[in-house]
């Protein structure tokens, strides 16, 4: 049971980290992010830079981790800022399904910019193998790395909510969540909050790709799609516009991913996530607006 515990917690972290990216995006904008995945995706290849060898170890060989963190959370939080001011800028004032397919085509933009340099066969990191090291806790053995994943998750989710909490930028933040038009009749500052929304999304972003290619030791252009899928899923259960929603979300979907893979039958588990979907159709039938619905949510869906 502890074994299964730490699991749904581990696989829970990405999605709550992922769902919290996007649900930053949409409480600000309205904006669901489909290209919040291919993020992902440019953070990991950026170890790779500017070697295109397939086994070539760039940054990840040479930088301490101490130095190696902060530069791919840099590299996700600068890439989300700068497509909002080259894309998502020009679209504020369009309706949300015009934002959502530019979104689709940034995707694309990053993820053949990706192709082009690295090409699309899979590339080996070997990401702080120390980490791969088993621990034991009451009994259950696990890897360093998914104890460290669980740990850090937590630090991430208690740090940004002092920081909305507490802060006067976190303050603003939610303040344009709640209602974007009457906080910059308030004097809030749109630019400086939806750009910090942006950067916020893609530190996390950076830190789903610390997390997988430590865990996977594969770099590859398509590997942010499934994180994206299941966060967007997660960021819909939990309540568009809720970001404790998201996160609970998260974690809950981490949770029945792993026990239905305990739980099915051999011959039924290689369609475990056909069951998830249904239990996520379930949900979305009896409560649409969410477990933990943000105000105006049902009006926004």
């Amino acid at each position: 049971m502890l074994q299964i515990l730490f699991d749904a917690l581990s696989l829970g972290s990405l999605y709550a980290l992922g769902a919290l990216g996007i649900a930053l995006i949409f409480g600000v904008m309205r904006l669901v992010n489909f290209a919040h995945g291919d993020v992902i995706a440019f953070c990991v290849f950026a170890l790779l830079w500017p070697s295109t060898d397939a086994m070539a170890i760039v940054f990840a060989g040479q930088l301490p981790w101490y130095l190696l963190v902060p530069f791919v959370l840099f590299c996700g939080a600068g890439l989300s800022v700068l497509c909002e001011i080259v894309v998502f800028r020009r679209f504020r004032n369009a309706n949300p399904a015009t934002m959502m397919i530019a979104s689709f085509a940034l995707g694309f933009v990053i993820r053949y910019f990706l192709l082009m340099l690295f090409s699309s066969r899979p590339k080996s990191i070997n990401l702080l193998p120390e980490l791969s090291q088993p621990v034991e806790i009451f009994g259950a053995r696990l890897p360093l790395l998914q104890l460290i994943t669980i740990i850090a998750t937590m630090l991430i989710l208690i740090g940004l909510t002092v920081f909305l909490r507490r802060t006067r930028f976190g303050l603003e933040m939610r303040a344009a969540a709640e209602n974007f038009s009457m906080a910059r009749m308030l004097g809030v500052r749109a630019n400086r909050v939806i750009m910090g929304a942006f950067a916020l999304s893609g530190a996390l972003a950076g830190a789903i790709a610390l997390i997988f290619v430590a865990q996977t030791g594969t770099a590859d252009i398509q590997m942010g799609a499934a994180i994206m899928l299941m966060a967007f899923i997660a960021t819909v259960i939990g309540g568009l516009g809720s970001l404790a929603g998201a996160v609970l979300a998260g974690f809950l979907l981490g949770a029945a991913s792993v026990v239905m893979q305990v739980m099915l039958p051999i011959d039924a588990r290689p369609f475990r996530d056909a069951f998830v979907y249904g239990a996520v159709i379930l949900v979305l039938l009896f409560r649409p607006q969410g477990l933990i619905s943000a105000r105006g949510t049902k009006e926004r869906v």
